[in-house]
């Protein structure tokens, strides 16, 4: 199988559908499986590779992270004339996903998609809710002829069924539990980042209004005093309101900025908990990588993060943008030692049952069916 990804965002962007992405491409070429990506040119990265072919690009102004690439559709066509693919992929609806929609229907070349963002959800965020109904009648019309559109949790895909899309399945996210795991020392942690309180809170995630992150200094504010006094919070990541969070937060929050590898494992393992207010996730890779590491996940009640918090037993669930509800939580586990220890272990079991290969696996077997309906056809 020959497959084309067409993705406005790619590695090195740091965000969930680029790593999902990197890592499949990774698979692949374990696998001997020959593939091309087209996407949007990144800083330090040259324009064309073997695999990559990279277009100049501007960042989409709702979500910095994907790009409004200008793709040259000559050379596009050029190498999918040569590359001859068995099937393309389309992994975002802006400007390459297009540019993969347009060249699988004159090509006649079968064409699936995935669905990782809710846009619509992004809108409330940036007063925008009035584009509504023509971002639904857009998302329509772009994924009408896609055979299969992959989403990663159950939430979504009823989310979808509401607005009319029928042809989805399931393609959920994995983690990594070789490089995210328990056992890291928090008294490195407190040296490092000269931390003197007892607990440490820690949140990971883009630092934006779709990440409800403006609810982080609320929440502390709301916890008994006698909390308050013994928790730090490291707040890891970035975006356009660091700086706005940084004026308001006290001292005893700690922003650290971008983190990856054994630096981001180090931060999840040693928090005695992880906060994850985001009410708009499809999936909740940061929520799946903290259980890996044997840390509980107070998160939000909606979107992909229930689909991986198991109430009560992995973490806690509690209302979107109940500031109250998520301070009592944290109030209920901080100090259950044996209760917190138990989560852990609970959500280190869930994440070692969710490899990627196993992912990735089950997708090219999802690839084969969509190519399979020519043959249904015939047949």
């Amino acid at each position: 199988m020959k497959i084309a990804i067409f993705t406005d965002t790619f590695t090195p962007d740091v965000n969930g559908v680029a790593r999902t992405l990197k890592r499949f491409t990774s698979y692949l070429e374990k696998k001997g499986i020959e593939y091309r990506v087209f996407a949007p040119v990144s800083s330090g990265e040259d324009l064309f590779s073997s695999h990559v072919h990279r277009f100049v690009s501007l960042p989409f102004f709702l979500y910095p992270e994907c790009r409004i690439a200008l793709p040259n559709m000559i050379s596009v066509k050029a190498e999918l004339q040569k590359f001859q693919p068995d099937i393309i992929h389309v992994a975002t609806p802006f400007n390459i996903g297009l540019c993969g929609l347009h060249f699988a229907k004159k090509l006649n070349i079968p064409v699936v998609g995935s669905y990782h963002t809710d846009f619509d959800k992004y809108l409330e965020y940036y007063d925008l809710q009035f584009l509504s109904k023509f971002l639904w009648t857009y998302m329509r019309w772009f994924h009408r002829p896609l055979r299969n559109i992959f989403v990663p949790s159950i939430d979504t895909q009823e989310h979808l069924k509401k607005h009319g899309f029928t042809n989805t399945s399931i393609w959920p996210r994995g983690v990594d539990c070789n490089l995210f795991h328990p056992g890291t020392s928090p008294t490195l942690l407190k040296e490092k980042f000269h931390i003197k309180r007892k607990y440490i809170i820690s949140f990971v995630g883009r630092l934006a209004p779709e990440k409800d992150v403006a609810l982080l200094p609320a929440i502390e504010a709301a916890l008994p005093q006698h909390i308050r006094e013994q928790t730090h919070w490291i707040i890891v990541g970035d975006g356009p309101l660091k700086q706005d969070l940084m004026k308001q937060a006290p001292s005893y929050m700690t922003f650290a900025g971008f983190r990856s590898g054994s630096e981001l494992t180090e931060i999840y393992a040693a928090s005695d908990l992880f906060l994850f207010p985001s009410a708009t996730e499809t999936f909740g890779n940061v929520v799946l990588e903290s259980l890996a590491c044997g840390t509980p996940v107070i998160g939000a009640d909606a979107g992909g993060v229930r689909s991986i918090i198991k109430n009560g037993v992995s973490g806690i669930l509690c209302p979107e943008k109940n500031i109250k509800a998520f301070a009592k939580a944290i109030a209920s586990l901080i100090y259950d030692t044996s209760l917190r220890k138990e989560m852990g272990l609970a959500g280190r079991e869930y994440a070692l049952k969710k490899s990627w290969d196993s992912i990735f696996e089950r997708l090219l077997l999802d690839y084969r069916d969509a190519l399979n309906e020519d043959i249904k056809k015939l047949a």
